[in-house]
């Protein structure tokens, strides 16, 4: 019985969380997001596929798919079974698997502490840095403190619009990759830009030596805006 409360969200708007995901880990990743209004969906319709993953849990939902193909005159598909780690402290509500939603919420109340009084620090404008890998959180606290009156910064949507036509990494990296990055509209297409650059770290690196100041001056940019606004 899952009570992670991403499963309860939208179908749009837990497609865009997993394409932005996807984006994070490998950029020139090829895939498809397909909605399921069925247990099985494209899996025993589709002729292509040729691969399965499953978990010790969801083997016996693979091999249900297999005899769906079979029936639909289609070949089986191979079952590649990862191992779940198991949460020796799961509380009853929670899951056995480890659950990240479910640790960080365990966690929380241990991590917390009172501000600190430091008479060395300035009053404002006061930079808080959050950081951490995908599903770490950084979201949930950025909403919190922003509920809390904090100006948020938000880098990945800087990362975006420092790409859009007119931002300010738009022209250097069209002039150093080339037009066949564009799209049709003169959009940058960030797919075909990351097939230039990754697993090559020359080029990586010519990008992020484009990019990454570009990125530090908007945020140095929303900082004064910021202490304006006080």
């Amino acid at each position: 019985d899952k009570v992670l409360p991403e499963l309860i969200e939208p179908y749009e708007l837990r497609a865009a969380k997993l394409r932005e995901f996807l984006e994070d880990v490998k950029p020139s990743l090829c895939y498809d997001i397909v909605p399921l209004a069925d247990p099985f969906g494209p899996s025993v319709t589709d002729p292509d596929l040729q691969c399965l993953v499953v978990s010790e849990e969801t083997r016996r939902g693979g091999e249900a798919v297999n005899r769906k193909r079979l029936e639909n005159g289609l070949p089986e598909l191979a079952l590649y079974e990862i191992q779940l780690m198991k949460d020796p402290e799961h509380s009853q509500n929670e899951e056995e698997k480890i659950s990240s939603s479910s640790l960080r919420q365990r966690l929380l109340g241990t991590l917390l502490q009172p501000p600190r009084r430091d008479p060395a620090l300035p009053l404002h404008p006061y930079v808080i840095g959050l950081t951490g890998g995908t599903g770490s959180g950084k979201t949930s606290m950025a909403k919190l403190l922003g509920q809390l009156g904090a100006f948020v910064i938000d880098a990945d949507k800087l990362g975006h619009a420092v790409y859009a036509p007119g931002g300010l990494a738009y022209e250097p990296v069209v002039a150093a990759f080339g037009a066949e990055i564009l799209n049709k509209d003169g959009t940058i297409n960030r797919k075909v830009l990351g097939a230039k650059v990754f697993g090559n770290q020359e080029q990586l690196k010519r990008l992020t030596d484009i990019v990454w100041p570009k990125i530090a001056q908007m945020v140095k940019e929303r900082v004064r805006e910021a202490d304006a606004q006080g």
